[in-house]
């Protein structure tokens, strides 16, 4: 955001008036200039202003029928401003906006002055506005929408017509109107003499596309009440415009100006790019930016600077606790992180004093859980949070803000037994594979022998074996003999069916820590099991350390994507027989988290089994991300949404000061297929540094394209937002490798 200091004293001011001194400009609360014009009956005030003292530009127009009469500019200082007052006659009035209505005709029709400013003609106030005084206008024409950074967002539309002749502001009511061609033809009468088709490609032509030929501007005024700028100041609006709009610096200022004449009541206004076309010509058109009165404000700034973020809109009772990690957590629990857990079992509510990305392990089990979910700065000492902490409350997340209240028992013990399945559910286990397989031999309809995990790897080799691992698959059959071979089947049966600990989170949480380390240290492998596991690390390099990945039968499905719940681990040369690695990826089955998770939907957790993904690590990766096939800021359009961080600080688990690199790519009409829209850029590289080259990007979306096309039709999905979830990495060479594709739970 472009910040200038500005001094008063070099506001110069020409009254064109003899008899009339206006007051000296100063500095309103909102931070805009305003100056007294005395009472004078008869007679109105237009405030113009310079940069130069050559081009005046009319901002405001008042009546002098007060005894003090507050005439404003209309937006925030820039570096140096010149100020005209002229007062008229009512008698002799003038027609600043040039619409054939004299200033004071208009002036006594609507009762302000952006009507003598705005020269766009009446229409029917269902359709729209042609000026907003106040917030509750700007609400009643909005609509919550989507924008790349924020799922749900106040905006209003807007549309200016003839910007070449005698341009007219028009805010359009959204709801009525959703798109601004519709508005055009319905409300404006415009492209009428066309078919609706026809009407609609000369108005693209003359809005979007249009060179020479540009007849108008469409675009939208944001709210971002949850912004907070240095100074402290909260809330701000930003002037947006179609991403592949390449609208050149003089129409930018022209509807900035005329959305600030005709919006006094925002304080903050902002032109924001939010697209690399618009962000190229920002750049290209700095120094226009920098001499004119059009504050601007880039991506990262604008979605990093702020209080509050609403990740999953939903509401639950539950025990409001503050908490570090995830530990001794429970379904009934509403829990505050001073950080991001690197884990998380089932909760009722998620409030973190950290930002989170939506493809965070936090947020994809805020969303397959359905659990409120909001970033709050300062939750833990927040005024309407604090007071609350170890009380059974009542927490809703909206867009508009949160809400937490004190709740009862009976009203917290309600609401989690409507949410718990009424019967037991038992995952589908396949014991008939009996073998290590390659995954050249596991098929993507062997799921229920290998995990969803393992099948959907060995189908991305399938379908690109380039950008996928190669490696193995450890069966549910081995899992199911060792628990066998150890009698472990019947310790877990005793441990879980304990009243003390059914009852009490921190006995569960120990006792299953010591069943974990029992499968760890105090177990042994049949010896047919030995000989296999041995055979399989030898088919591995002496210098290449295997990875196992957990592929349990209760994770990466259509229904439960499970993130999160179970550990994987390298296993490195130090470590002797690769068991140990095995091992402990069984234990985690029993990991609190999981076992929480499984409890609260009444998955049976004996016929819960873990298969072993093996492949090899990866090492000195130059990225890492998230990517998932849909718009989740706007479903219902194409769209590719990418978090990525260089190195090995995972995205879905990051470092407590990490925030990654935030991208949406869409196929919007413009001069490339995909427009690539930064919505944040990574904390861990220099500003002008990027995690993903353009190339990479682009490759990422085109086998996101394919991978989403191929599962669809395995998952025999007819669902028109059904989504593929990526894990991914671009190696040390540069290479994209996609390490997991599960279905997106949304």
């Amino acid at each position: 955001m472009r910040r200038l200091s500005v001094i008063l004293t070099s506001a110069f001011l020409l009254a064109l008036h003899a008899q009339i001194q206006p007051s000296a400009p100063q500095l309103s609360e909102n931070g805009k200039f305003r100056l007294a014009v005395p009472q004078t009956e008869n007679h109105y005030a237009i405030l113009s202003r310079s940069k130069d003292l050559v081009e005046w530009r009319p901002v405001d127009i008042i009546a002098l029928s007060q005894a003090e009469n507050w005439i404003r500019d209309s937006v925030t200082p820039s570096d140096k401003a010149y100020f005209q007052v002229r007062v008229v006659p009512n008698s002799d009035p003038l027609d600043t906006d040039g619409d054939g209505i004299n200033d004071f005709s208009e002036l006594n029709t609507s009762g302000t002055g952006c009507t003598a400013l705005n020269p766009a003609t009446k229409f029917p106030s269902t359709s729209g506005s042609r000026f907003m005084l106040d917030r509750a206008t700007f609400d009643a024409l909005s609509k919550t929408s989507g924008v790349p950074g924020a799922q749900e967002i106040r905006l209003v539309k807007f549309l200016i017509t003839d910007i070449r002749t005698n341009p007219r502001l028009h805010f359009v009511n959204s709801n009525t109107h959703p798109l601004h061609y519709d508005f055009a033809r319905r409300a404006l009468n415009r492209y009428t003499n066309f078919d609706y088709n026809t009407g609609r490609f000369f108005f693209d032509r003359e809005t979007y596309i249009g060179g020479s030929g540009r007849k108008n501007i469409a675009g939208s005024l944001i709210s971002h009440q949850n912004y907070v700028a240095n100074d402290g100041r909260k809330g701000i609006y930003t002037v947006e415009f179609w991403p592949t709009d390449p609208l050149p610096f003089e129409f930018i200022e022209l509807a900035y100006e005329a959305i600030a004449r005709c919006s006094p009541f925002i304080d903050q206004l902002l032109y924001h790019a939010p697209s690399q076309t618009q962000r190229q010509l920002q750049t290209l058109n700095q120094e226009k930016f920098d001499a004119s009165f059009v504050h601007t404000i880039d991506t990262n700034d604008l979605f990093s600077n702020t209080d509050y973020q609403p990740m999953h809109q939903q509401e639950a009772f539950g025990r409001l606790r503050v908490a570090d990690s995830a530990g001794s957590l429970g379904a009934r629990d509403i829990v505050i992180f001073r950080n991001l857990p690197n884990d998380l079992t089932k909760i009722a509510g998620i409030i973190t004093e950290v930002p989170q990305t939506p493809l965070s392990h936090v947020n994809l089990k805020a969303q397959q859980n359905d659990t409120p979910n909001a970033y709050i700065a300062n939750a833990s000492t927040h005024p309407d949070i604090a007071p609350f902490i170890g009380k059974n409350v009542f927490y809703r997340v909206s867009q508009d803000g949160f809400e937490i209240r004190i709740a009862t028992q009976v009203e917290v013990d309600q609401f989690l037994e409507n949410l718990r399945p009424l019967t037991p559910s038992f995952p589908p286990r396949d014991l008939s594979k009996t073998t290590i397989q390659p995954l050249s031999s596991v098929f993507f309809s062997e799921s229920d022998s290998f995990g969803g995990k393992a099948a959907n790897v060995a189908e991305l080799r399938r379908i690109m074996p380039a950008n996928a691992p190669d490696g193995f698959a450890i069966p549910f059959y081995f899992y199911d003999e060792f628990m066998k071979h150890n009698n472990f089947y019947t310790e877990a049966q005793a441990m879980i069916t304990a009243p003390d600990f059914q009852s009490n989170l921190t006995i569960r949480e120990a006792r299953l820590e010591t069943f974990r380390s029992r499968i760890k240290k105090e177990s042994t492998f049949p010896a047919w099991m030995e000989t296999a596991l041995t055979t399989l690390q030898n088919s591995f390099p002496s210098d290449i350390s295997p990875r196992l990945r957990s592929s349990a039968n209760a994770e990466d499905s259509i229904t439960f994507n499970g993130a999160g719940l179970y550990d994987s681990y390298t296993h490195k040369a130090n470590e002797g027989h690769i068991g140990k690695s095995v091992r402990q990826v069984w234990a985690s089955l029993w990991n609190y988290r999981a076992y929480e998770e499984r409890e609260f939907y009444r998955i049976d957790h004996l016929t819960s089994a873990m298969s072993v993904l093996v492949h090899s690590n990866q090492k000195n990766e130059q990225a890492n991300g998230v990517t998932v096939a849909s718009n989740i800021f706007i479903p219902t359009r194409e769209g590719y949404y990418i978090n990525a961080q260089i190195g090995e600080d995972l995205v879905t688990n990051p470092d407590v000061a990490s925030s990654p690199e935030e991208i949406l790519v869409s196929p919007l009409f413009g001069a490339e297929t995909y427009e690539i829209q930064y919505i944040r850029f990574s904390n861990q590289l220099p500003n002008d540094k990027r995690v993903l080259t353009k190339p990479q990007i682009l490759d990422l979306v085109a086998k996101m394209k394919l991978l989403n096309k191929h599962f669809k039709s395995l998952y025999n999905s007819s669902d028109s937002s059904f989504a593929m979830e990526i894990e991914f990495k671009i190696t040390s060479e540069g290479k994209l490798l996609i390490k997991q594709a599960r279905p997106w739970v949304n």
